[in-house]
């Protein structure tokens, strides 16, 4: 990945609604070539979609949460059931693997307490849980989509490892 693959993708990442033309002309290349960037991004996993970011409260799910959760089961099969069973509930947002005093975390966005409370009840009702501690965002003080692009080619070989 070189300076103008990186131009593009930081410039995707602010605005993928940007077109074509307009991206080819702020790094400095016909749409063509620019375009078969994308498209190479694209195939290498780097842009993974594209898509249009929503105010949790214009939509009504104003309330985050972020729900850490203990296990005294850590078989794969255990993770496996549990992983397809967060999945499938449309509150969250975000849902990761632990390393540390808790084995997993998850990013829930809600109405309100009340509609915490029941996705809590059906959280604990799906599978044994040793603790499942919830902590309530106040303020969004930073929020972003869009990670930091290293000047090297750090990017390129974790991308081409992951491939394999």
């Amino acid at each position: 990945m070189d300076g103008i693959d990186r131009k593009i993708v930081a410039l995707l990442q602010e605005d993928a609604s940007l077109s074509l033309a307009q991206i080819a002309h702020r790094v400095g290349l016909s749409q063509s070539p620019c375009w078969k960037r994308i498209q190479r991004l694209e195939k290498a996993g780097v842009i993974l979609k594209r898509v249009a970011l929503i105010s949790p409260e214009s939509i009504g799910v104003g309330l985050t949460v972020f729900v850490s959760i203990e296990t005294g089961d850590h078989s794969s099969t255990w993770l496996a059931k549990f992983a397809q069973t967060v999945t499938a509930m449309p509150e969250v947002m975000e849902f990761h693997r632990m390393a540390g005093d808790i084995d997993y975390m998850l990013r829930v966005a809600v109405p309100d307490m009340q509609a915490y409370d029941a996705f809590y009840k059906r959280l604990i009702d799906t599978m044994p849980l040793k603790n499942v501690t919830s902590r309530f965002s106040m303020e969004r003080v930073k929020s972003t989509t869009a990670y930091p692009l290293p000047a090297d080619q750090r990017i390129l070989a974790a991308t081409a490892k992951k491939k394999r």
